[in-house]
């Protein structure tokens, strides 16, 4: 069953199935900011946190990418990607002109797989064909410790959860 979430206290429809604690993942495919792949099945044996979010050019988005470039500053075996379908050279941009250096900014942006996989992908309203905020803990073998759908688009998620997990 589709999930819902807000958009200022709008209902907003969403493709697919968000994640459970205890399930897998699919294979992904992003782009990183060179224009070169990353697979989220290369990452196994880390812990793997996914920031996903609708564009790096909104106040809320941009916040999380700085919080958890923070938050991953002093984590060992820990990745962070801050995931949307931003363009790799806007992502490029905000993370070089903010000095981000503890996160990988990828981009979800050629096709809508991973994310009718992983249940974020807004299928309504003014922010469609988007992902929808959400956080998900990958353990270091890529199943699911921690997953938020963040009920609310314009407000962050609780930090406070993922660091439990990681």
């Amino acid at each position: 069953m589709a999930s819902s979430v807000t958009l200022k206290g709008n209902p907003i429809a969403l493709e697919g199935n968000f994640p459970v604690q205890g399930s897998n993942l699919q294979n992904a495919n992003f782009t990183k900011e060179d224009l070169s792949t990353i697979k989220l099945s290369e990452l196994k044996g880390s812990k793997v946190v996914l920031n996903i979010f609708p564009s790096i050019d909104t106040g809320v988005c941009a916040s999380s990418v700085r919080k958890f470039n923070e938050i991953a500053s002093d984590k060992e075996n820990v990745k962070v990607l801050c995931v949307s379908k931003d363009l790799p050279f806007a992502l490029s941009r905000f993370c070089g002109s903010e000095g981000i250096k503890n996160v990988d900014a990828v981009s979800d942006y050629k096709n809508n797989e991973f994310a009718n996989a992983i249940g974020t992908l807004i299928k309504e309203g003014p922010l469609e064909g988007l992902h929808t905020r959400a956080v998900v803990v990958l353990d270091e073998q890529g199943v699911v410790s921690h997953s938020e759908l963040v009920k609310e688009i314009t407000t962050e998620p609780n930090y406070e959860d993922v660091l439990k997990f990681i």
